[in-house]
């Protein structure tokens, strides 16, 4: 009996040091595991909502301007951002103020961020206005703010007259006017 009263008192007093060691080393956390404590708990606190056969509609002063079909997306949500992924084939339809399909695009997938209300196309992205001016890149970004389209990757523009490559890519959704930073081609003087 005596001796079943010495173990129970040397179980608890490891009990009671195994606990103290415990809370001492959790106070005493290394900046590594802190940060994946907190990267742990922040994964805890994303909302994401899966959808199919996807079609989402930006507005802008009370119509659409812009209409993007894909065949799944993925929105993430947390405090400090909002975003949603669409994988393709991603087809996206851009109206002019009167409602009048302006520009077509297609890539393989693409990236809308709600906070900063910019998207991106990416892979693949090609470009279609209804005057035949053509795009061609593996990204192209369009923020909704300034209603204007851009790529820092290499591009191609194809309108019925000329064409010209080169990479830095800034312009209108309409590609009626831009700049490329870096152009590229060949030029024939007769």
């Amino acid at each position: 009996m005596q001796e079943i009263a010495i173990l129970e008192h040397i179980h608890k007093l490891v009990l009671i040091f195994s606990i103290a060691l415990i809370s001492n080393s959790c106070t005493e956390l290394s900046e590594y595991d802190s940060q994946q404590v907190q990267a742990a708990l922040n994964d805890s606190l994303i909302t994401t909502t899966e959808s199919w056969d996807v079609e989402i509609s930006l507005m802008r002063k009370g119509r659409i301007r812009m209409i993007i079909d894909g065949s799944h997306s993925v929105q993430y949500q947390s405090e400090e951002n909002k975003r949603t992924t669409i994988d393709g084939p991603v087809y996206v339809q851009l109206f002019d103020t009167t409602g009048t399909l302006e520009t077509e695009a297609w890539s393989k997938e693409a990236v809308y961020y709600d906070d900063i209300r910019e998207f991106e196309l990416l892979d693949s992205v090609r470009v279609q206005t209804i005057d035949d001016r053509q795009l061609f890149t593996d990204y192209l970004k369009y923020i909704q703010d300034s209603d204007r389209i851009s790529s820092p990757q290499f591009v191609t523009i194809i309108t019925p007259t000329d064409s010209i490559s080169g990479r830095g890519f800034s312009g209108l959704t309409d590609l009626t006017s831009y700049t490329i930073t870096e152009p590229r081609g060949r030029l024939i003087v007769e």
